[in-house]
């Protein structure tokens, strides 16, 4: 048991940052295709994060079938998981809603970074 993993670094870097980050990036981007609020990217996280909480408990424990053994309840655990799904998500989220910004409004904003966008200066 380390830190930030529960079970081992190879676990953890394929089911948190592979798969479920995976899931967040497309989690981030469908928010951002459909123009909801950043702060509904906060809670499908959470909830992402409580599927991933799951599958390494449910995978990768010693005794999966017996709740009290296994660290299924974990805050710090669940918190660490969910904040790597947090930061995969609000990436996707920005560089979508940057890319829509200026592709959908191109003459009110130009993009300056992939996760930026700035209004066009008007000649009037």
């Amino acid at each position: 048991m380390g830190l930030i993993w529960e079970t081992s670094s190879l676990v953890f870097f394929v089911l948190t940052v592979v798969i479920g980050g995976g899931a967040a990036l497309a989690m981030g981007r469908a928010l951002a295709l459909k123009w909801r609020p950043l702060r509904e990217v906060f809670v499908y996280a959470g909830l992402l994060g409580l599927a991933d909480r799951f599958l390494h408990w449910g995978l990768f424990l010693d005794k999966p079938l017996d709740i009290y053994k296994g660290t299924i309840t974990s805050i710090h655990y669940y918190a660490v998981d969910t904040s790597v799904l947090l930061l995969f998500a609000c990436l996707a989220y920005r560089i979508t809603q940057a890319s829509q910004m200026t592709k959908q409004y191109r003459w009110l904003y130009y993009r300056t970074s992939p996760f930026t966008w700035a209004k066009r200066e008007t000649s009037d």
